[in-house]
């Protein structure tokens, strides 16, 4: 894999910066997109490391690690959206192969809804989305409580309860819409309130994500093909749960990958990696099919 080679773009709002890996012999496979929310670019490394038979592209969704964004700016999915379509235009255009990861694979199943001649095949992994789940009702209400307990008590705690809402594993009850409130020391995470709110997660997706409805029927069209991913050890997290269900509502069976919801990490930003070269392995299988 040639070193990569980071560039910037303007876009309405907001400075992108977006890497460009070459493969390392000549390829006319379609550019492979990265795309992660609120995870930046600095995450795929490993995986992107792996796939060296075509060109990769990944970037900082605006208001994350590189990219910048106007302070105080509300970040809606129609705006990550158009950001990643300005980033595939300015790499050559589509049809592009397409893998988003959380927050990503929402933002990945929105741009094939709204701007098919883009893609070719999008993989979607683990998109966070209650909308099937039997416990839709105390997830939605879980996620919107993390937003608000940004905006009234800061980073710490809004993110403590975020870990707390995706460690648990299967349905949730009303009673955990009752529980005591985590202690953010306990998770390493600040208690004092820093003022700032500017986080992308939790001061914006965590407001639109939980009652988003796809255009299913979109979805279903022939061209993209879609594909919804899920880790082989995420088990019954809400994430794989939501995975499982929205596959089910596009007819089809969650593509099975390594790992759990970051299995294709190699131990970006100090936290414990997945099975990036298992996960490379699957995702070549599953673009090649």
């Amino acid at each position: 894999m040639s070193e990569k080679k980071t560039h910037t773009l303007d876009a309405p709002g907001a400075v992108l910066t977006y890497d460009v890996r070459e493969p390392e012999t000549a390829s006319d496979a379609p550019a492979l997109v990265l795309i992660g929310l609120p995870m930046g670019a600095h995450g795929f490394g490993s995986l992107a490391a792996r796939l060296t038979d075509r060109r990769v592209v990944t970037y900082d969704p605006r208001g994350v690690e590189r990219s910048t964004r106007e302070p105080d700016g509300s970040t809606l999915l129609a705006d990550h959206v158009d950001d990643v379509l300005r980033v595939i235009d300015a790499v050559g255009g589509g049809p592009v192969d397409l893998v988003g990861s959380s927050g990503g694979a929402v933002v990945a199943l929105e741009l094939a809804a709204r701007h098919p001649e883009v893609l070719r095949t999008v993989v979607a992994h683990e998109p966070p989305l209650p909308a099937f789940l039997p416990d839709r009702d105390v997830v939605v209400a879980a996620m919107l409580d993390i937003h608000q307990t940004y905006r009234e008590r800061g980073w710490g705690h809004a993110m403590a309860k975020f870990i707390s809402l995706v460690m648990t594993s299967g349905e949730l009850g009303p009673e955990v819409l009752d529980r005591p409130d985590p202690d953010p020391a306990a998770f390493g995470l600040p208690v004092e309130d820093d003022g700032a709110r500017d986080d992308t997660m939790l001061g914006s997706s965590m407001a639109w994500m939980p009652g988003l409805e796809l255009d299913w029927e979109a979805l279903t069209r022939p061209e993209p093909r879609v594909v919804i991913g899920v880790g082989a050890d995420s088990g019954e997290e809400m994430a794989a749960r939501a995975a499982r269900s929205i596959a089910r509502r596009l007819g089809q069976e969650a593509a099975v990958f390594p790992g759990g919801h970051n299995g294709f990490t190699g131990g970006e930003y100090d936290q414990p990696g997945g099975d990036p070269a298992g996960f490379a392995a699957t995702l070549r299988r599953t673009l090649e099919a």
